[in-house]
């Protein structure tokens, strides 16, 4: 006999719902510990098999309750949202929703990483908070200065010796000059902690032969190669190299109705944004060294009306060319067609 546990999952605690020939029992609530979630794993059949829904601490559940399932499935929240909209909204209900969806084979399951790429993908976005936060804090520094119309410095990095030594030169009130040299010490500590992460990322990373072959591509750096792994994962759960680019979020909407013809409009922008960043970084790091990507991004620049059309464009085929270099043979053909323009973003 079937039996399928929707959990409903909270910072403390988790509402149970159990499915068992088409009907819905309510079981009650789990403690979301691991003490707790061994207990209740305990009462359950080898046969059973467990829905969460994708959140903070669902990659936790499925490790704890593993061992005593069948299977533990991860369902994507955007997506069951959009399949089992209610008016009402209980954690009762919402466990009950994933039970039902999941007996029903309508339940849209996420992949879940398995251990190396759950251990990689926490320091690569640790690192992209830091480097975001040091952003935001130099262009509190840029804030300050176009306040006050100090002209632009004349250094390539405001930030290196020249441009400190510049900074320090130019008029500015004592609170200002206090703001900056505060945020000039925070930049400097958020530096230490990105070679701290570097140092790890690169530790994870030294050994791995996938990694060392996306290096191979032009603008790609161990660091991007690296957050491309975290985020892909195996490869091999993409079927064809569109699934992967729509996975990365650089695919085009469609839109088409009846006879009409297909309207292509920006890139989707759905997927791992994160990633979807550090591509854009080797693109147009890429686009400044010579070779064939520059070839490319220059041929796209001379198209009319193109602003923001070549970066996109670039991006796209540094996606479709780095599955062949992670984990050759990539399962279906790569095809690079230089000709297809990508809207821009």
């Amino acid at each position: 006999m079937r039996r399928v546990i929707g959990m409903d999952i909270h910072r403390t605690f988790a509402e149970v719902v159990f499915w068992e020939d088409g009907r819905l029992r309510h079981h009650g609530r789990v403690d979301m510990t691991r003490s707790g979630l061994e207990g209740f794993g305990r009462g359950l059949l080898t046969t059973d098999e467990v829905v969460v829904e994708a959140t903070g601490n669902a990659t936790a559940v499925v490790r704890v309750l593993s061992p005593f399932v069948g299977r533990v499935i991860v369902a994507n929240p955007m997506q069951v949202k959009e399949i089992a909209h209610a008016r009402i909204k209980t954690g009762k209900i919402d466990a009950g929703v994933l039970a039902q969806l999941h007996a029903s084979g309508f339940l849209p399951e996420v992949w879940v990483p398995d251990e190396r790429t759950e251990r990689l993908r926490p320091l690569v976005a640790r690192r992209n908070q830091v480097v975001r936060h040091r952003t935001r804090v130099k262009n509190e520094v840029h804030g300050i200065l176009q306040a006050h119309l100090v002209p632009k410095c004349p250094h390539a990095d405001l930030f290196n010796k020249g441009g400190r030594a510049w900074l320090e030169r130019q008029m500015l009130p004592d609170d200002e000059r206090a703001a900056i040299a505060r945020h000039i010490r925070e930049i400097d500590r958020l530096a230490e902690d990105l070679a701290a992460l570097g140092r790890d990322i690169a530790g994870e990373a030294v050994d791995d032969p996938q990694v060392r072959r996306l290096q191979t591509i032009t603008g790609v750096n161990a660091v991007v190669a690296t957050g491309i792994i975290a985020a892909i994962g195996n490869i091999r759960r993409f079927g064809e190299l569109q699934k992967l680019v729509s996975y990365f979020g650089l695919n085009p909407r469609v839109r088409q109705s009846g006879l009409d013809i297909a309207q292509y409009g920006r890139i989707s922008k759905h997927g791992r944004s994160h990633a979807r960043a550090m591509l854009v970084e080797a693109a147009w790091a890429a686009a400044k060294a010579p070779g064939p990507l520059r070839a490319f991004f220059l041929r796209f620049s001379q198209i009319p009306d193109s602003d923001g059309v070549h970066p996109q464009t670039e991006t796209r085929k540094i996606a479709d060319i780095a599955p062949c270099s992670a984990m050759p043979p990539f399962p279906s053909v790569v095809h690079l067609n230089a000709s297809v323009r990508i809207p821009p973003a």
